[in-house]
């Protein structure tokens, strides 16, 4: 077999054959894309990463109170995404209760429940069938769930927000250890404050 003349010309000061710098520098140029492509899959559809600070939102509750992130700014607190017709939401909604709100709201944690597009009286039927107690607020058009996730993203899905409004955590469905994680670092970030 014949020796290929590109491989065989070598750069003056690399080297290396252009044949080689050309296919070198394609890799490395695609790997941005090759990254941004697989970054979707490893953030399970979040728009926003840990460390962000979390986007503008401005949300009003089914006793008619205004949070936002301005007036969260400073605390600690975890937005759980939610909708009435999701069977995972409603399997996590009682641990979230329970493990959560009653056991850090004394330490300052704010628990936001944040239901994707629906009237107040279906999540209100929510709140009753699971019996949480935690603030659900609307979240009209799913203006907020648009800001932090990508198009078409499962709901079931937790933001922990630090007191300097940066996301300290993100879970997705409700995997136990996952929610322990989130748990400990909830707890963390109230040990900061």
């Amino acid at each position: 077999m014949a020796p290929i003349p590109e491989l065989q010309a070598m750069h003056p000061t690399l080297g290396i054959s252009p044949f080689v710098l050309r296919h070198w520098l394609l890799c490395i140029c695609c790997l941005p894309i090759a990254f941004s492509a697989s970054a979707q899959d490893d953030d399970r559809g979040y728009r926003v990463a840990i460390g962000d600070p979390v986007p503008d939102f401005e949300l009003t509750d089914l006793q008619g109170r205004t949070w936002s992130k301005a007036s969260l700014m400073g605390q600690v607190y975890i937005l759980q995404f939610t909708a009435s017709w999701c069977g995972v939401c409603r399997k996590e909604m009682p641990h979230l209760e329970s493990r959560v709100w009653q056991r850090f709201q004394s330490q300052g944690l704010q628990l936001l429940g944040v239901d994707l597009d629906e009237p107040a009286e279906k999540v209100q039927g929510l709140v009753d069938d699971t019996g949480v107690t935690y603030p659900i607020c609307l979240d009209p058009g799913g203006v907020l769930f648009g800001k932090v996730t990508v198009p078409k993203a499962g709901v079931t899905r937790n933001v922990v927000v630090g007191a300097d409004g940066n996301i300290a955590f993100l879970t997705r469905l409700f995997n136990e250890e996952e929610f322990e994680a989130m748990i400990d670092v909830a707890e963390a970030l109230l040990e900061e404050k």
